[in-house]
Protein backbone atom coordinates (compact mmCIF):
# COMPACT_ATOMS: atom_id res chain seq x y z
CA UNK A 1 0.00 0.00 0.00
CA UNK A 2 1.29 3.36 -0.84
CA UNK A 3 1.33 5.35 2.28
CA UNK A 4 1.58 8.35 0.90
CA UNK A 5 -0.95 8.68 -1.85
CA UNK A 6 -4.58 10.26 -1.01
CA UNK A 7 -7.38 7.73 -0.08
CA UNK A 8 -9.43 7.68 -3.06
CA UNK A 9 -12.37 9.47 -2.82
CA UNK A 10 -15.33 8.61 -4.38
CA UNK A 11 -17.25 11.80 -5.87
CA UNK A 12 -15.76 12.12 -8.98
CA UNK A 13 -17.60 8.78 -10.05
CA UNK A 14 -20.87 8.60 -12.04
CA UNK A 15 -23.15 5.58 -12.88
CA UNK A 16 -23.68 5.96 -17.18
CA UNK A 17 -23.46 2.59 -18.24
CA UNK A 18 -20.33 2.19 -20.35
CA UNK A 19 -20.66 2.28 -23.97
CA UNK A 20 -20.76 -1.25 -26.30
CA UNK A 21 -20.67 -1.17 -29.86
CA UNK A 22 -21.66 -4.77 -30.31
CA UNK A 23 -24.90 -5.43 -27.54
CA UNK A 24 -23.36 -9.04 -27.49
CA UNK A 25 -20.52 -8.45 -26.77
CA UNK A 26 -20.67 -7.69 -22.66
CA UNK A 27 -22.83 -11.46 -22.79
CA UNK A 28 -20.19 -12.75 -24.78
CA UNK A 29 -17.03 -12.30 -22.55
CA UNK A 30 -19.10 -12.65 -19.70
CA UNK A 31 -19.92 -15.77 -20.69
CA UNK A 32 -16.38 -16.70 -21.56
CA UNK A 33 -15.17 -15.35 -18.55
CA UNK A 34 -17.66 -17.91 -16.68
CA UNK A 35 -15.87 -20.80 -18.15
CA UNK A 36 -12.47 -19.67 -17.81
CA UNK A 37 -12.85 -19.65 -14.01
CA UNK A 38 -14.80 -22.63 -13.94
CA UNK A 39 -11.97 -24.30 -15.69
CA UNK A 40 -9.49 -22.22 -13.18
CA UNK A 41 -11.02 -23.39 -9.99
CA UNK A 42 -11.82 -26.67 -10.92
CA UNK A 43 -8.30 -27.57 -11.25
CA UNK A 44 -7.09 -26.78 -8.17
CA UNK A 45 -8.37 -29.76 -5.84
CA UNK A 46 -6.92 -29.09 -2.26
CA UNK A 47 -5.43 -25.82 -1.49
CA UNK A 48 -2.28 -26.32 0.49
CA UNK A 49 -1.80 -25.23 4.09
CA UNK A 50 -0.29 -22.64 5.55
CA UNK A 51 2.74 -22.61 7.20
CA UNK A 52 0.81 -21.30 10.68
CA UNK A 53 -2.78 -20.55 11.36
CA UNK A 54 -3.22 -17.36 9.39
CA UNK A 55 -6.47 -14.99 11.05
CA UNK A 56 -8.02 -12.40 9.17
CA UNK A 57 -10.14 -10.03 10.54
CA UNK A 58 -12.72 -9.26 7.68
CA UNK A 59 -13.62 -5.16 8.66
CA UNK A 60 -15.12 -2.09 7.32
CA UNK A 61 -17.21 -0.02 9.26
CA UNK A 62 -19.54 0.94 6.32
CA UNK A 63 -22.57 -1.53 6.33
CA UNK A 64 -23.80 -3.53 3.14
CA UNK A 65 -20.21 -3.97 1.83
CA UNK A 66 -20.22 -7.68 1.78
CA UNK A 67 -18.44 -8.63 5.24
CA UNK A 68 -20.57 -10.92 6.39
CA UNK A 69 -20.92 -12.60 2.38
CA UNK A 70 -17.26 -12.73 2.21
CA UNK A 71 -16.72 -13.92 5.39
CA UNK A 72 -18.99 -17.29 5.34
CA UNK A 73 -17.88 -17.98 1.69
CA UNK A 74 -14.14 -17.38 1.68
CA UNK A 75 -14.22 -19.71 4.82
CA UNK A 76 -16.46 -22.17 3.38
CA UNK A 77 -14.27 -22.41 -0.17
CA UNK A 78 -11.34 -23.22 2.05
CA UNK A 79 -13.04 -25.43 4.27
CA UNK A 80 -14.29 -27.18 0.92
CA UNK A 81 -10.79 -27.59 -0.35
CA UNK A 82 -9.30 -29.11 2.44
CA UNK A 83 -8.16 -26.68 5.45
CA UNK A 84 -9.22 -26.48 9.09
CA UNK A 85 -11.41 -22.76 9.24
CA UNK A 86 -12.75 -21.40 12.13
CA UNK A 87 -15.21 -18.19 11.81
CA UNK A 88 -15.99 -15.75 14.33
CA UNK A 89 -19.26 -14.25 14.30
CA UNK A 90 -18.42 -10.92 16.06
CA UNK A 91 -21.47 -8.95 14.74
CA UNK A 92 -24.95 -9.20 16.95
CA UNK A 93 -26.72 -9.56 14.20
CA UNK A 94 -25.35 -13.02 14.36
CA UNK A 95 -25.71 -12.86 10.43
CA UNK A 96 -22.26 -15.49 9.46
CA UNK A 97 -24.05 -18.05 12.33
CA UNK A 98 -27.10 -17.68 10.35
CA UNK A 99 -25.83 -18.63 6.87
CA UNK A 100 -23.89 -21.59 7.97
CA UNK A 101 -26.64 -22.86 9.50
CA UNK A 102 -25.51 -22.25 13.55
CA UNK A 103 -28.29 -21.79 16.42
CA UNK A 104 -27.86 -18.53 17.65
CA UNK A 105 -31.05 -17.28 19.23
CA UNK A 106 -31.22 -15.03 22.39
CA UNK A 107 -29.19 -17.02 25.51
CA UNK A 108 -27.32 -20.01 22.99
CA UNK A 109 -23.75 -19.88 24.47
CA UNK A 110 -20.88 -18.14 22.28
CA UNK A 111 -18.67 -15.25 21.57
CA UNK A 112 -20.45 -13.13 24.47
CA UNK A 113 -19.44 -15.91 26.89
CA UNK A 114 -16.17 -15.72 25.20
CA UNK A 115 -14.94 -12.32 25.91
CA UNK A 116 -17.12 -11.07 28.86
CA UNK A 117 -17.55 -14.15 30.96
CA UNK A 118 -14.05 -15.98 29.99
CA UNK A 119 -15.88 -19.06 28.65
CA UNK A 120 -13.18 -21.20 27.32
CA UNK A 121 -13.98 -21.62 23.39
CA UNK A 122 -13.58 -25.44 22.86
CA UNK A 123 -16.94 -25.56 24.98
CA UNK A 124 -18.71 -22.72 22.69
CA UNK A 125 -17.25 -23.77 19.17
CA UNK A 126 -19.90 -25.25 16.95
CA UNK A 127 -19.36 -27.27 13.73
CA UNK A 128 -21.17 -26.26 10.40
CA UNK A 129 -23.17 -28.92 9.67
CA UNK A 130 -22.98 -28.77 6.33
CA UNK A 131 -19.67 -28.41 5.26
CA UNK A 132 -16.66 -30.70 6.93
CA UNK A 133 -13.86 -28.84 8.42
CA UNK A 134 -15.70 -25.73 8.99
CA UNK A 135 -16.37 -24.52 13.06
CA UNK A 136 -18.19 -21.28 14.06
CA UNK A 137 -17.95 -19.41 17.97
CA UNK A 138 -21.73 -18.05 17.27
CA UNK A 139 -23.33 -14.79 17.75
CA UNK A 140 -26.23 -13.97 19.50
CA UNK A 141 -28.15 -10.26 20.23
CA UNK A 142 -26.53 -11.11 24.10
CA UNK A 143 -23.71 -9.53 21.95
CA UNK A 144 -25.30 -6.17 21.70
CA UNK A 145 -24.80 -5.01 25.37
CA UNK A 146 -20.96 -6.04 24.87
CA UNK A 147 -19.41 -3.04 24.18
CA UNK A 148 -21.41 -1.17 27.55
CA UNK A 149 -19.68 -4.38 29.56
CA UNK A 150 -16.20 -4.47 28.35
CA UNK A 151 -15.37 -1.16 29.21
CA UNK A 152 -15.02 -1.93 33.12
CA UNK A 153 -13.44 -4.93 32.28
CA UNK A 154 -9.17 -5.89 33.03
CA UNK A 155 -7.22 -5.81 29.36
CA UNK A 156 -10.47 -5.02 27.60
CA UNK A 157 -9.30 -4.71 24.04
CA UNK A 158 -7.58 -8.28 23.84
CA UNK A 159 -10.21 -10.68 25.76
CA UNK A 160 -10.84 -12.28 22.55
CA UNK A 161 -7.25 -12.73 21.39
CA UNK A 162 -6.03 -14.28 24.66
CA UNK A 163 -9.38 -16.55 24.18
CA UNK A 164 -8.97 -17.46 20.99
CA UNK A 165 -4.73 -17.99 21.23
CA UNK A 166 -5.52 -20.32 23.92
CA UNK A 167 -7.92 -22.12 21.63
CA UNK A 168 -5.51 -22.61 18.89
CA UNK A 169 -2.61 -24.03 21.06
CA UNK A 170 -5.40 -26.85 22.33
CA UNK A 171 -6.21 -27.33 18.78
CA UNK A 172 -2.57 -27.40 17.78
CA UNK A 173 -1.69 -29.98 20.80
CA UNK A 174 -4.31 -32.10 20.15
CA UNK A 175 -3.42 -32.77 16.44
CA UNK A 176 -6.04 -30.42 15.02
CA UNK A 177 -4.57 -27.51 14.10
CA UNK A 178 -6.68 -24.86 12.38
CA UNK A 179 -5.43 -23.01 9.07
CA UNK A 180 -7.87 -20.14 8.80
CA UNK A 181 -9.44 -17.93 10.91
CA UNK A 182 -11.94 -15.30 9.87
CA UNK A 183 -12.88 -12.99 12.22
CA UNK A 184 -16.91 -11.18 11.05
CA UNK A 185 -16.96 -7.69 12.97
CA UNK A 186 -19.79 -5.21 13.01
CA UNK A 187 -20.18 -2.29 11.05
CA UNK A 188 -18.45 -0.10 13.68
CA UNK A 189 -14.94 0.55 15.05
CA UNK A 190 -16.00 0.19 18.47
CA UNK A 191 -14.84 -2.38 21.12
CA UNK A 192 -15.54 -5.54 19.44
CA UNK A 193 -13.95 -4.32 16.63
CA UNK A 194 -11.08 -3.21 18.36
CA UNK A 195 -10.79 -7.11 20.04
CA UNK A 196 -10.94 -8.37 16.11
CA UNK A 197 -8.08 -6.57 15.29
CA UNK A 198 -5.95 -7.44 18.31
CA UNK A 199 -6.81 -11.12 18.08
CA UNK A 200 -6.15 -11.06 14.14
CA UNK A 201 -2.41 -10.38 12.04
CA UNK A 202 -4.13 -10.03 8.69
CA UNK A 203 -6.76 -7.32 7.93
CA UNK A 204 -9.30 -8.62 4.57
CA UNK A 205 -11.48 -5.32 3.68
CA UNK A 206 -14.63 -5.89 1.35
CA UNK A 207 -15.01 -2.80 -0.34
CA UNK A 208 -18.07 -2.65 -2.57
CA UNK A 209 -17.59 -0.94 -6.05
CA UNK A 210 -20.42 1.57 -5.71
CA UNK A 211 -20.29 5.47 -5.23
CA UNK A 212 -20.33 5.64 -1.17
CA UNK A 213 -17.69 2.63 -0.42
CA UNK A 214 -15.07 4.53 -0.59
CA UNK A 215 -16.00 7.38 2.29
CA UNK A 216 -14.34 6.34 5.30
CA UNK A 217 -12.11 4.18 3.52
CA UNK A 218 -9.29 6.32 5.22
CA UNK A 219 -10.65 6.61 9.08
CA UNK A 220 -10.61 2.39 8.59
CA UNK A 221 -6.68 2.67 7.66
CA UNK A 222 -6.09 5.53 10.12
CA UNK A 223 -7.72 3.41 12.76
CA UNK A 224 -5.74 0.53 11.79
CA UNK A 225 -2.22 2.28 11.87
CA UNK A 226 -3.58 3.10 15.74
CA UNK A 227 -3.55 -0.40 16.56
CA UNK A 228 -0.64 -1.46 15.00
CA UNK A 229 1.11 1.61 16.98
CA UNK A 230 -0.49 0.77 20.25
CA UNK A 231 -2.14 -2.50 20.90
CA UNK A 232 -1.10 -5.23 18.00
CA UNK A 233 2.19 -4.56 15.56
CA UNK A 234 1.46 -7.77 14.28
CA UNK A 235 -1.80 -6.33 12.22
CA UNK A 236 -1.58 -5.70 8.55
CA UNK A 237 -3.77 -4.91 5.77
CA UNK A 238 -3.21 -7.64 3.11
CA UNK A 239 -6.26 -8.38 1.46
CA UNK A 240 -8.53 -6.23 -0.48
CA UNK A 241 -11.72 -7.91 -1.87
CA UNK A 242 -13.98 -5.23 -4.37
CA UNK A 243 -17.47 -7.03 -4.60
CA UNK A 244 -20.89 -6.07 -6.33
CA UNK A 245 -18.56 -5.44 -9.21
CA UNK A 246 -20.55 -5.01 -12.15
CA UNK A 247 -18.34 -4.57 -15.40
CA UNK A 248 -21.27 -2.63 -17.23
CA UNK A 249 -21.05 0.10 -15.78
CA UNK A 250 -18.01 2.73 -15.67
CA UNK A 251 -17.92 2.96 -11.89
CA UNK A 252 -17.33 -0.15 -10.88
CA UNK A 253 -14.58 0.09 -12.92
CA UNK A 254 -13.79 3.72 -11.80
CA UNK A 255 -14.04 2.64 -8.09
CA UNK A 256 -11.94 -0.31 -9.00
CA UNK A 257 -9.28 1.55 -10.24
CA UNK A 258 -8.98 4.01 -7.68
CA UNK A 259 -8.65 1.22 -5.41
CA UNK A 260 -6.41 -0.57 -7.03
CA UNK A 261 -4.08 2.56 -7.15
CA UNK A 262 -4.16 3.09 -3.87
CA UNK A 263 -3.35 -0.54 -2.49
CA UNK A 264 -1.90 -1.86 -5.36
CA UNK A 265 -0.92 -5.86 -5.01
CA UNK A 266 -3.04 -5.95 -1.77
CA UNK A 267 -6.36 -6.20 -3.73
CA UNK A 268 -6.81 -9.70 -5.14
CA UNK A 269 -7.22 -9.90 -9.26
CA UNK A 270 -10.80 -12.05 -8.36
CA UNK A 271 -13.54 -9.19 -7.88
CA UNK A 272 -16.93 -10.60 -6.52
CA UNK A 273 -19.65 -9.69 -9.40
CA UNK A 274 -23.46 -8.60 -8.36
CA UNK A 275 -25.41 -12.05 -8.00
CA UNK A 276 -29.08 -12.96 -7.46
CA UNK A 277 -27.11 -16.16 -5.97
CA UNK A 278 -25.02 -14.86 -3.48
CA UNK A 279 -28.10 -13.15 -1.98
CA UNK A 280 -30.15 -15.67 -1.92
CA UNK A 281 -28.40 -18.50 0.07
CA UNK A 282 -28.43 -17.04 3.22
CA UNK A 283 -32.23 -17.52 3.32
CA UNK A 284 -31.85 -21.14 2.70
CA UNK A 285 -28.56 -21.17 5.82
CA UNK A 286 -25.90 -21.92 3.10
CA UNK A 287 -22.97 -20.17 1.67
CA UNK A 288 -23.44 -19.92 -2.24
CA UNK A 289 -21.01 -22.24 -2.54
CA UNK A 290 -23.43 -24.97 -0.87
CA UNK A 291 -26.46 -23.46 -2.88
CA UNK A 292 -25.26 -23.27 -6.26
CA UNK A 293 -21.71 -24.31 -6.77
CA UNK A 294 -21.44 -23.47 -10.43
CA UNK A 295 -22.82 -19.99 -9.80
CA UNK A 296 -21.09 -16.52 -11.19
CA UNK A 297 -20.64 -15.65 -7.16
CA UNK A 298 -19.38 -19.04 -6.04
CA UNK A 299 -16.64 -19.82 -8.78
CA UNK A 300 -15.45 -16.27 -8.14
CA UNK A 301 -15.70 -16.74 -4.20
CA UNK A 302 -13.60 -19.85 -4.85
CA UNK A 303 -11.43 -18.24 -6.36
CA UNK A 304 -10.70 -15.49 -4.47
CA UNK A 305 -10.02 -17.89 -1.80
CA UNK A 306 -7.47 -19.87 -3.92
CA UNK A 307 -5.49 -16.63 -4.33
CA UNK A 308 -5.87 -16.11 -0.68
CA UNK A 309 -4.18 -19.74 -0.02
CA UNK A 310 -1.84 -19.27 -2.53
CA UNK A 311 -0.75 -15.55 -1.52
CA UNK A 312 0.21 -17.46 2.15
CA UNK A 313 1.87 -19.91 0.34
CA UNK A 314 4.26 -17.24 -1.32
CA UNK A 315 5.07 -15.52 2.14
CA UNK A 316 5.93 -18.82 3.42
CA UNK A 317 8.34 -20.01 0.86
CA UNK A 318 10.20 -16.16 1.48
Amino acid sequence: MNSNAPVPSAASYGATPAPHEDASTPLSAEAEEHVALAQRVSASTRFEKPAQTRVFVVANQKGGVGKTTTTVNIAAALAMRGLRVLVIDLDPQGNSSTALNIPHQEGTPGVYEAIVDGTDLDELVKPCPDIEGLTVLPASIDLAGAEIELVSLVARESRLDRALQTYLKDCAEAGDRIDYVLIDCPPSLGLLTVNAMVAGREVLIPIQCEYYALEGLGQLVRNIELIRSHLNPQLEITTILLTMYDARTRLSSGVADEVRTYFTDKVLKTSIPRSVRISEAPSYQQSVLTYDAMSSGALSYLEAAREIATAGQEESAE
